[in-house]
C-alpha cells in the first residue's frame, strides 16, 4: 500500500481567495489603474453626454421640427418610410466601408469587449444614422463601444502600458462611465458591465471596482454638466402615477403567466432579428435598406390602424414608455395589441440590420404587455409593468441579474421585487428552452454566408 500523499510546499503556500484579492489591491499597478479609470471617466462621460444630446436633438429635428415646418402638427403615417430608407442605405455603406462595421449587430446582444479606437468613427456614424431616423433600437450599445474605445484611446495617448488585463479593465470602465446616466443610475451600468463581462472571483472585483468608480464619476459629470447647460440627454426614468400596491397571490400568478407569454413572444422577435442578420449579411447595403424600409412600413401600418403617431413604433420607446407609465389608461386594448405586434416586428428587423442597442425597445414591449394584462382580475398596472419589463429585458439580454436590478431601480421602489425576480427567472427559462434559431454572422467587410437556407 502507498502512503497518503501530503500536500507539497506549493500547495500549502497557495494563497486563499481573499489573500489574492488583498494582494491585488495592494499592487501599485492596479492602484494606478484605478486612478486612471477615475480620470478617464471624466472625458468619456463628457463625450457620452454630447453624443446623447446630439441624438436627442436630431431625433427632435426629424420627428417634430421637420413635420411642423411642412405644416403638420405630428408626423404623418408615411413619415418613417423615407427616413428609414435613407438610414438603411447609409448604414449599409458604413458597415461595408468603415473599420469595425459600425459596431456589433444588435441581434447578438450586448458586448463589453472588442472596443477599439479605430472603430469609433463607424460606431458613432452608424448610430447617428440609425437612431434619430427611426430605428427601433436604443443608444446603449453604441455608448458601450464609445466609452470603451475612448478609454483605450486615452490610455494610448497617455502612453500607459497596454496589457490584456488593462485593456479589459479600461474598456469596461469606459463603457460603464458612458452608459451610467442613460439608465438614470450608475449602479445599473456597473452591474450590467459586470454581468456582460462574465467573470468571477478576483477577476470580478478587478473589473467591477474600476467600472463602479468610473460609473460614479460619470454620473457626477452627467448630472453637473446637464444642470449647467440645461440640455437633455433623455435618461431612462419612469414616473408611475399609480401608488405601489401590496402584492398578493393573484399578482404573482398573473405575473408568472405574463412572463411565460412574453418569453415566447420575445423569443420569436429575437429569432426574427437573427434571421434578419443572416439576410443582411448576404448583400449588406441592399438588404439593410430593405429591412429598414420594412421596419418603417410597420410604423406606418400602426399609425394608419390606430391613428397614433408612428413614432410609437419607429423609436427606442424611451419617451413613449414614460408617457405610458404616467397615464396607462390612455392606451386602449387595440392600441396596445397593435403597438406590440408592429413594434415587435420593427424591432426584429432593426436588430438584424441597423445599429443600436436591444434594451430600450425590450423594456417598452414588456411595459406595454404589462399594461395589456393589467385588467386581469387581481393584477393591476404596476405589478404588470414590473413583471413585463423584467421578463422582456431578461429575454433580450440573457442577463437576469442586470435585468432585475435595472427594473427595480427604474421603478424607484423595492415593492415589486418578488414579481420582478419571478418574472425574470420564468422568462429566462422559457427562452433558454426554446430553439435558438440561426447564429448572428460576424461583423466585417467580408462576411461569408451560404446561399442555402438557414437551419
Amino acid at each position: 500500500m502507498t502512503e497518503p500523499r501530503t500536500p507539497g510546499p506549493a500547495a500549502a503556500e497557495e494563497p486563499a481567495e481573499g489573500d489574492r484579492l488583498r494582494d491585488m489591491l495592494r499592487t501599485p499597478g492596479y492602484l494606478k489603474l484605478l486612478v486612471l479609470c477615475a480620470l478617464i471617466g471624466i472625458p468619456v462621460s463628457l463625450a457620452a453626454f454630447w453624443f446623447l444630446v446630439g441624438l436627442h436633438e436630431l431625433e427632435h429635428l426629424m420627428w417634430t421640427d421637420l413635420p411642423e415646418a411642412f405644416g403638420w402638427s405630428a408626423p404623418p403615417w408615411w413619415w418613417p418610410l423615407p427616413l428609414l430608407l435613407v438610414a438603411g442605405v447609409l448604414v449599409g455603406l458604413v458597415v461595408t466601408h468603415l473599420p469595425g462595421a459600425g459596431g456589433h449587430i444588435p441581434a447578438s446582444g450586448l458586448h463589453a469587449g472588442g472596443a477599439s479606437s479605430a472603430a469609433l468613427p463607424g460606431v458613432v456614424l452608424a448610430a447617428v444614422l440609425s437612431l434619430p431616423l427611426g430605428a427601433t433600437l436604443g443608444p446603449e450599445a453604441p455608448l458601450i463601444a464609445l466609452g470603451g474605445g475612448l478609454a483605450l484611446l486615452f490610455r494610448d495617448l497617455a502612453q500607459a502600458p497596454a496589457t490584456p488585463q488593462s485593456t479589459a479593465i479600461l474598456g469596461a470602465a469606459g463603457a460603464a462611465a458612458a452608459i451610467s446616466a442613460i439608465f438614470g443610475n450608475p449602479l445599473i451600468g456597473a452591474v450590467l458591465l459586470m454581468e456582460v463581462a462574465g467573470v468571477g472571483g478576483p477577476q470580478l472585483f478587478a473589473i467591477m471596482l474600476p467600472a463602479l468608480l468610473s460609473s460614479g464619476v460619470g454620473e457626477l459629470v452627467f448630472t453637473g454638466f446637464g444642470r449647467w447647460t440645461g440640455l437633455a440627454t433623455g435618461s431612462l426614468k419612469l414616473d408611475l402615477a399609480a401608488p405601489f400596491p401590496r402584492l398578493d397571490a393573484a399578482d404573482v400568478l398573473w405575473s408568472l403567466l405574463l412572463a411565460a407569454v412574453l418569453g415566447v413572444f420575445m423569443h420569436m422577435v429575437l429569432a426574427g432579428g437573427r434571421f434578419a442578420s443572416v439576410y443582411v449579411a448576404r448583400r449588406p447595403v441592399a438588404h439593410t435598406a430593405v429591412c429598414a424600409v420594412a421596419a418603417g412600413a410597420f410604423g406606418a401600418l400602426y399609425a394608419l390602424v390606430t391613428g397614433n403617431s408612428p413614432v410609437d413604433v419607429a423609436s427606442s420607446g424611451q419617451a413613449v414608455m414614460g408617457t405610458m407609465a404616467a397615464d396607462p389608461q390612455a392606451w386602449g386594448i387595440g392600441a396596445l395589441i397593435a403597438v406590440l405586434l408592429c413594434k415587435g416586428a420593427a424591432y426584429a428587423l432593426c436588430l438584424g440590420s441597423l445599429r443600436g442597442g436591444p434594451i430600450f425597445p425590450a423594456l417598452f414591449l414588456g411595459a406595454a404587455a404589462g399594461v395589456l394584462f393589467a385588467p386581469l382580475p387581481g393584477l393591476g398596472v404596476v405589478p404588470g409593468m414590473a413583471a413585463g419589463m423584467a421578463a422582456a429585458a431578461t429575454c433580450a439580454l440573457r442577463l437576469p441579474v442586470s435585468s432585475v436590478v435595472l427594473v427595480v431601480l427604474l421603478l424607484g421602489s423595492g415593492a415589486m421585487i418578488p414579481v420582478i425576480i419571478l418574472a425574470s427567472v420564468v422568462a429566462f427559462v422559457v427562452t433558454e428552452l426554446l430553439p435558438p434559431g440561426p447564429e448572428v454572422p460576424p461583423v466585417g467587410r467580408a462576411v461569408a454566408v451560404p446561399a442555402a437556407g438557414v437551419k
